[in-house]
């Protein structure tokens, strides 16, 4: 079927998350775009000044049988004129067609990620609670749950009440600051997996288990806001020993190794 047949159209999700399709004259789908802002909490505290404000994470899937059609390439136009001046970040499999569209486009690959997948029937809910319910003197835990849309950092969120929305936050405090923090993000009931972002730890608050403290905490406090959660992924740095050390330790399997590419839209 030519090109010419399948219609690009915009179709925002339920938060208004800026999305395309790629639909064939039957009225299936092609393929799908789409954009989400880039999360500051999954670095370091505080976020690194090299994150660009206004990044964004593009989401870009055309069907294996309709590939080769251009349907990429007018997707990726799409979000070009939606998202001018602003900078996109893709993950890949290695060696995949996706890799290769990048490529082709002018992406820069500017690193690599270990993605993680932890099933919540796999935990030992039990010895979760243990790890909650280990006292830390000096430090205690908060928790956040609402939208965190436009906020740069944790510390931000925690000045609002706690309300409706994808997010929830768990933390550890000492004198009224955040010195650890993890974040998990859901999506519609229907999505059955949350993403992970951390824990991220303070310098001269590490080797005190508070990340391994946070995450046990994130863990439990998702499961009872969203039951429906089912599984949890989770991406870290190739060079972040210490943080896979910690997912395989709560129970984390790995799902695979991802490229990351960055690109500047003109």
């Amino acid at each position: 079927m030519s090109e010419s047949v399948i219609d690009i159209v915009a179709a925002p999700d339920h938060l208004g998350t800026p999305r395309w399709h790629a639909v064939t004259s039957p009225g299936s789908v092609a393929g799908v775009a789409d954009l989400r802002p880039v999360m500051p909490f999954e670095y370091e505290l505080p976020p690194p000044t090299a994150l660009q404000p206004g990044t964004l994470d593009l989401n870009l899937y055309v069907q294996p049988q309709w590939r080769r059609r251009g349907i990429g390439s007018r997707l990726l136009a799409a979000v070009g004129a939606h998202a001018v001046g602003r900078r996109l970040i893709v993950e890949t499999a290695p060696d995949s067609a996706a890799q290769s569209f990048c490529e082709r486009h002018g992406f820069r690959r500017t690193g690599s990620r270990i993605h993680d997948l932890l099933a919540y029937r796999d935990i030992h809910h039990a010895w979760l609670g243990e790890l909650v319910d280990v006292e830390h003197p000096g430090y205690r835990l908060r928790h956040w749950t609402g939208d965190p849309t436009g906020a740069s950092g944790v510390e931000q969120l925690l000045r609002y009440p706690s309300r409706p929305g994808d997010a929830v936050v768990s933390t550890a405090e000492a004198d009224g600051g955040v010195v650890a923090c993890v974040l998990a993000m859901t999506g519609a009931p229907s999505q059955r997996r949350a993403r992970q972002y951390g824990p991220a730890v303070r310098v001269g608050h590490r080797g005190r288990r508070l990340g391994l403290w946070v995450n046990a905490a994130l863990l439990t406090r998702l499961r009872e806001i969203h039951p429906h959660v089912e599984e949890i992924e989770t991406r870290t740095a190739d060079e972040d020993s210490d943080l896979v050390a910690l997912h395989r330790h709560l129970g984390f399997r790995p799902l695979g190794r991802r490229l990351r590419y960055e690109l500047t839209l003109p």
